[in-house]
């Protein structure tokens, strides 16, 4: 192991936090555009005079293009080299930033979203191969996850505090703008820091898998979202479900027997691995209602403008910083990622109950304040291990598509998310109204009914929460990933030198 150790640090890249810093702003361009057209939408909505049903096509085009085409581009990632995709995802993430801030009509604004889902499914998995490639020596891509996992955690909330101030200041279109000044800074720092990226020897694109998995997840997304602005009762939503369930069957058969498969089974099958990417989406379904739903609440219920909303979240985003940092270099390589997931679970499970005590007239510091950072907390637990363990062990060939990986099960767990808490709080709020109104409902019953479905909504994600911790618990190996990743090579008959070797040298 100190073999290993040394030649890591003796042939560690001199620019790989330079490279950190360039990834880390890549990265939150993507998260923040998860979040910050939610808070353009209303004066995108009324500039471009597109009607409320097409107004969900903002959201739902980037999330279609983005989800459906993950897998396909981290496989494009090793295949053609690392730095190309990275580079590519930025300039065409950029280039549709720019069309949409200047879009003219609804069209044009939806085909700008689309295609900037296609860049950053290219960019996000390329973003987090890199770091598992550059950073060799343990102890510091602790540390370089850390950061990765602050990124990811706090970027939704802060997209909020971003698209508010830009949108209340400037205009709406500066919520795209702004992703050109960070693709530039992007793009010069990778063109002159990253180095040149090895291709996977001998590989072939798994044309069958990219049509079978593309085709499942867009079936799956549209279908949710389909729910979300229709209901769970149309037809065409069950048909989607069903579709993209039968697509994602027939995707895993497939790749059992292909000779190069877009998702390789020896990915998938650790346990760890396996457990991260149950716990991103998990923890996506309920995280993307927290963020939604309280976003309502605090400009809906109690008045706040955008601005303040997005400040109000910057505890959460506070505390999602620290405590990911904090998992990654002190937490992780000492108690391994079990203890993680179902501590950070039960924080955020615990932040959800607490939440359902608010009102109509609630106050920030008594009823958000406490649940915002012990949410937070919990949130950078669970990120701050999933970017580091979802990538653990894999051989330099795979580390695209494992990256693919953790991005479509959030992409995935929001999209399930989105919608089914969607209709929980249609459903709740109906349910309210119904032994209460006689004649037209007045406003005071109408706000009651919004929190009603609020809280209904937070008691769901609470429960949402508990079931990651449980899954974590099971699934999850006990103590750190060294030992865990030997011990797993150990019972299959392997020797523990490759894995030491992996880690730090990958």
């Amino acid at each position: 192991m100190s073999v290993h150790h040394d030649e890591a640090t003796t042939t560690a890249d001199p620019r790989r936090w330079l490279i950190l810093a360039v990834i880390g702003v890549a990265q939150l361009m993507v998260v923040l555009d998860l979040t910050v057209m939610n808070l353009a939408l209303p004066s995108a909505q009324r500039a471009l005079k597109f009607s409320a049903e097409d107004r969900q096509w903002v959201v739902t085009a980037y999330a279609l293009s983005f989800g459906g085409l993950l897998l396909f581009c981290g496989r494009l990632a090793d295949l053609i080299g690392r730095k190309t995709t990275f580079l590519a995802g930025l300039a065409g993430f950029a280039a549709a930033s720019a069309v949409g801030g200047a879009a003219v009509d609804f069209s044009m604004l939806v085909t700008a979203r689309a295609c900037q889902g296609v860049f950053g499914a290219l960019l996000a998995p390329s973003a987090l191969s890199l770091l598992t490639t550059t950073f060799r020596d343990p102890k510091e891509r602790a540390k370089a996850f850390g950061v990765y996992g602050a990124v990811a955690a706090a970027g939704g909330g802060l997209g909020l505090l971003i698209g508010g101030a830009l949108t209340s200041s400037l205009s709406w279109r500066w919520c795209m703008y702004i992703n050109v000044l960070f693709a530039a800074v992007a793009i010069i720092g990778g063109g002159l820091l990253v180095g040149r990226q090895p291709k996977t020897p001998g590989g072939r694109l798994d044309v069958p898998g990219v049509v079978l998995v593309s085709g499942g997840m867009l079936c799956l997304v549209y279908g949710f979202a389909n729910a979300a602005s229709h209901s769970w009762g149309t037809p065409s939503t069950w048909v989607l479900l069903v579709a993209g369930g039968l697509l994602l069957a027939s995707f895993a058969g497939w790749q059992s027997r292909a000779a190069h498969p877009l998702l390789p089974p020896r990915v998938v099958l650790d346990r760890n691995r396996a457990g991260a990417y149950l716990t991103v989406l998990i923890s996506g379904a309920a995280t993307f209602g927290v963020f939604l739903f309280l976003v309502y609440y605090m400009q809906v219920t109690l008045g706040y403008s955008a601005v303040r909303s997005g400040v109000a979240m910057l505890p959460l985003v506070a505390c999602s910083g620290v405590m990911a940092n904090v998992g990654n270099v002190k937490l992780l390589p000492r108690i391994g990622p079990r203890p993680m997931v179902v501590g950070g679970m039960l924080l955020n499970a615990g932040g959800m109950v607490w939440l359902t005590r608010i009102g109509v007239d609630s106050g920030y510091a008594s009823a958000l304040l406490g649940p915002l950072m012990v949410t937070g907390a919990g949130m950078g637990l669970i990120f701050g291990m999933v970017a580091a363990t979802g990538t653990y062990g894999v051989a330099p060939r795979d580390a695209g598509v494992a990256s693919a990986s953790i991005n479509t099960g959030q992409q995935l767990g929001g999209s399930i998310g989105t919608a089914l808490l969607n209709t929980i709080a249609a459903g709740a709020s109906s349910d309210y109204l119904a032994g209460r109104v006689h004649g037209r409902p007045s406003p005071a019953l109408l706000q009651a009914a919004a929190v009603h479905s609020y809280t209904t909504v937070f008691w769901w994600c609470a429960g949402f929460f508990a079931l990651g911790a449980v899954v974590g618990g099971v699934l999850l190996r006990r103590g750190p990933l060294v030992r865990a990743q030997a011990q797993a090579q150990a019972s299959a008959g392997a020797g523990t030198e490759r894995p030491m070797l992996v880690d730090a040298a990958p």
